[in-house]
């Protein structure tokens, strides 16, 4: 989807770390790396719902 260099990368950080100065990072990353682990633990929970569902139907 979007391919991102070290170059793009590095600009990236620095501007966050202009707009939010080095003190605020970490709570930023936690926060970031938090919602990700949700937003994952949602996707398979969704995705196990479905088979169950469609495992259901297969067996009717």
């Amino acid at each position: 989807m979007f391919r991102f260099g070290m170059g793009e990368l590095i600009v990236i950080l620095l501007i966050i770390l202009l707009l939010f100065g080095a003190s605020r990072l970490p709570e930023i990353a936690k926060a970031l790396g938090s919602s990700i682990k949700e937003f994952k633990k949602a996707g398979k929970e969704i995705k196990s719902n479905i088979d169950d569902v469609t495992k259901e139907d297969e067996d009717s």
